[in-house]
């Protein structure tokens, strides 16, 4: 008998479950908790009489620095405290609390596979993938430079790591894809690429 109960009421379920499937209805539709639903909050952008400026989205704070930003300008932005030029060097805080040079260059390979290879190539002569795909297409203006020439090889520290920070050109910035350590460690390891790689004769 229980069975058979059991039968019916899965059958009598079934059925009505699929015959609500592709059908339309007039009736507002049914929201259990209707405060979850209708919230009272502002849309982006959305204009608002609250504030004096009738903006919804309101600025930050003078001052106001993201809880992940480093304060200190040498290591955050590569750039001297007094905002005269870059560091020569990758500042001494970065190398330690990363764990000495070495654990600094191995992640600096390791960031600069994932995001640089496919441009610059895996030895910095700038012949990614992307670089020969510019190429065939007749785009070789748009090719990376190679980080063998005088011009790199002679940069600050903080000139390259602001260039991955902000972007230069065609590359764009990647602030937000590599943080502020990684950004470090693959200026060490565009360094290490450097070193290995002999100069030239008549290089630029």
């Amino acid at each position: 008998m229980k069975t058979t109960n059991l039968v019916l009421f899965a059958a009598v379920t079934l059925s009505a479950l699929t015959g609500c499937r592709g059908q339309t209805s007039q009736d507002a539709p049914v929201f259990g908790i209707r405060n979850m639903f209708n919230q009272p909050k502002y849309l982006i952008q959305e204009e608002s009489d609250f504030f004096p400026d009738h903006r919804t989205m309101r600025p930050l704070v003078e001052g106001v620095i993201a809880r992940d930003e480093d304060v200190d300008l040498r290591i955050a932005q590569g750039r001297l405290d007094d905002q005269s030029g870059y560091v020569l060097e990758i500042p001494r805080e970065v190398v330690m609390r990363m764990g000495g040079m070495d654990s600094l260059q191995k992640r600096g390979r390791d960031v600069y596979g994932i995001f640089c290879a496919i441009c610059h190539d895996e030895a910095g002569g700038g012949n990614g993938m992307a670089a020969q795909h510019a190429q065939a297409v007749g785009a070789a203006a748009f090719a990376p430079p190679s980080f063998h020439q005088d011009r790199l090889r002679h940069a600050p520290d903080g000139q390259i790591f602001a260039t991955i920070t902000n972007g230069k050109n065609n590359m764009p910035p990647y602030a937000m894809q590599i943080p502020v350590n990684d950004r470090w460690a693959v200026v060490s390891y565009v360094r290490v690429l450097q070193l290995a790689q002999p100069k030239l004769p008549g290089g630029n």
